[in-house]
């Protein structure tokens, strides 16, 4: 099954550039069958990473230590339980489970829209399947491949970090990665609305409900990593702004206050390119949690930086998604006009846009927080902490 999940995974990235190529072609030339052909590339990488993600887990249960990450992050005495949450545990693992549940978020998409929103679906199929391609030559050329194996075969692994032996670990980073992976289906609806030049409130009504799942997911994911900080960590707490913790806050901020503004939107044909904006950037912030976990850049007890390569690569694809969205808005600015305006300062919508501005506030200073230690270490050379006061002293007010 191991070796069966290893080929699986080099046969994924083909798919996914293939139907890619096909769906974004069919919507250029109007053509449903190519676009069809891209759908269907979708399920295809769903099965693909499945098997490999099964590969992982058989690698783990069967003790088959010549491979990298099962030495390093398991041992013959470690409980089963725990060996199958071994796929998240890691750095390598945890890459191929997100684009696991990205791809299985894609099919879900695309087999629910597969008689209606047709004019989405090229575009919304092929940045779906762009994204899984980014994942994928990531964990294929970044030395980050979970079936990489060693020269040598120990007797036995280094098994699994203590603090990570705990049920809520188990449960907590999985349903994070629920929670970032769903909010690219809004994002790549978001795109195909742009490139179609579809613009008025239909995408976010195609995509409302992903925007609530994505929330709630990332809103039990902080809780369970509140619980398991609790038990775990000896703060004294449940939260003690740590970065990475910080990282998962910012998209929820930015998730709340776009499940907000939408509804100006649907009703008013207002803050259009507010809401492009503000999904963009949450997309943009649910990547920046995974780069963060990743990068080593900051110090952090929830990080597994072993691999700081991969940290530039994600900033590079931060870069790019961010070009082409303000490109994106750019083009299509006309078309985005506001169909009314805001009437009086007391109005329905000008509260929902005054709360925005609140949730992007705390936005902004738990991300300048967070990275104000690593700017200030790379113009001075001296390292300083932002700790709790800065945060709770700050985001009071404005809460």
């Amino acid at each position: 099954m191991t070796y069966l999940g290893e080929i699986a995974l080099w046969i994924a990235l083909p798919v996914a550039i293939w139907g890619m190529v096909l769906a974004y072609a069919g919507g250029r030339k109007g053509r449903g069958d190519l676009v069809l052909s891209g759908e269907r590339s979708v399920y295809a990488l769903t099965f693909l990473l499945l098997l490999a993600s099964l590969g992982v887990i058989d690698a783990f249960l069967s003790d088959r230590f010549e491979y990298w990450y099962v030495a390093n992050y398991s041992n013959r005495n470690l409980d089963t339980f725990f060996k199958v949450a071994g796929l998240w545990a890691g750095q390598r693992g945890s890459l191929l489970f997100w684009a696991l549940l990205l791809a299985f978020f894609s099919s879900i998409a695309v087999w629910t829209n597969r008689k209606k929103n047709r004019e989405f679906m090229p575009y919304a199929t092929g940045t779906l399947l762009a994204i899984s391609s980014f994942f994928l030559i990531v964990l294929l050329f970044a030395e980050v491949n979970p079936f990489e194996r060693l020269d040598f075969t120990p007797a036995d692994g280094q098994g699994l970090n203590p603090q990570l032996q705990n049920y809520w670990m188990t449960i907590h980073p999985p349903t994070l990665y629920l929670g970032f992976t769903a909010f690219t289906v809004p994002f790549a609806f978001a795109v195909a609305a742009l490139l179609s030049g579809r613009l008025d409130s239909r995408w976010i009504v195609v995509t409302r409900r992903w925007t609530l799942l994505s929330w709630f997911f990332l809103s039990n994911g902080i809780v369970f990593g509140m619980r398991w900080a609790y038990e775990e960590l000896g703060w004294g707490g449940y939260w003690f702004w740590d970065p990475v913790e910080n990282a998962s806050l910012l998209p929820w901020l930015t998730a709340t206050a776009f499940l907000h503004s939408i509804q100006i939107q649907e009703n008013r044909g207002m803050l259009k390119v507010w809401n492009m904006a503000l999904v963009i950037l949450t997309f943009l912030l649910t990547i920046f949690a995974t780069f963060l976990t990743r990068s080593g850049l900051i110090e952090s007890v929830h990080s597994f930086a072993q691999n700081t390569t991969i940290s530039f690569i994600f900033l590079g694809f931060m870069g790019f998604v961010l070009a082409v969205g303000v490109i994106l808005v750019l083009w299509r600015l006309p078309g985005l006009k506001s169909e009314n305006q805001i009437e009086s300062f007391l109005s329905r919508e000008s509260a929902f846009l005054f709360n925005n501005l609140i949730l992007l506030g705390a936005a902004f200073a738990v991300m300048w927080g967070t990275l104000f230690p690593l700017i200030t270490e790379g113009l001075t050379g001296e390292k300083i902490s932002v700790g709790p006061p800065f945060f709770n002293r700050v985001n009071v007010p404005i809460g």
